[in-house]
């Protein structure tokens, strides 16, 4: 019994989101009524106020779920003991965009909510920025939230860019594009930085964990006098 109410529960959430993803890419979230939404999702108003307390706290619950599936793959992975990263990290982005590229779309398009970027925004604060990156010299201490937003916002552009390709690359081929460009652009740069400000340095794997996006790598660190 307690399945098969489970089952409803998520049958009627799932319209109710199709429903909303489609009003939101003719109209702003502010523009849009329980009323036309229940009746788009054919849904009584009664059966929404027992999940949602309106249209602002269906869309907050969609965001919350959506930012704790990015927090779990994030903690998924660890440079030292995943092959071929990031590449994986990226795999599963791209895969789990892709499994809700409907509410992608809206959410990042032209009437989507801006508070959702930086819901993300603040997890990669979270995750990267308040991380040993910016102990790692003085410099990147000072630029490291701009090396950080360069990435940020170049995938976030670049996912709504896929998402709006009449015949998007498949979620495997945008994690190696993306692999490549971040392996060969501001990692490279941060690497770069390292070596300047050492001055007696030595190799080994160094670890900005998944916890801190996608700056795991190979690096230079630093050794003490």
């Amino acid at each position: 019994m307690e399945n098969n109410i489970d089952r409803r529960v998520m049958r009627t959430k799932t319209l109710l989101i199709h429903s909303l993803s489609t009003l939101m890419k003719q109209k702003n979230i502010k523009d849009i009524t329980v009323k036309e939404l229940c009746e788009l999702a054919d849904i009584n108003r009664g059966t929404f106020y027992l999940h949602y307390k309106d249209i602002y706290d269906m869309l907050a619950s969609i965001e919350q779920e959506l930012s704790d599936k990015f927090i779990q793959i994030f903690q998924k992975y660890n440079a030292r003991n995943t092959k071929d990263f990031p590449y994986p990290l990226f795999l599963d982005i791209f895969e789990f965009v892709s499994d809700n590229a409907e509410l992608f779309r809206v959410l990042i398009g032209p009437n989507g909510d801006i508070s959702f970027i930086m819901k993300i925004h603040q997890l990669y604060n979270m995750y990267c920025i308040q991380t040993e990156i910016s102990k790692l010299s003085p410099e990147l201490s000072i630029n490291c939230k701009y090396y950080g937003n360069f990435i940020l916002y170049g995938c976030v552009g670049l996912i709504e860019q896929w998402l709006s390709s009449d015949n998007p690359e498949s979620p495997r081929e945008m994690a190696k594009l993306v692999t490549k460009l971040v392996s060969t652009g501001v990692l490279s740069l941060i690497k770069s930085i390292l070596k300047r400000s050492s001055s007696v340095i030595r190799k080994r794997p160094f670890i900005l964990s998944t916890h801190e996006f996608f700056f795991s790598f190979s690096v230079i660190t630093i050794s003490p006098m």
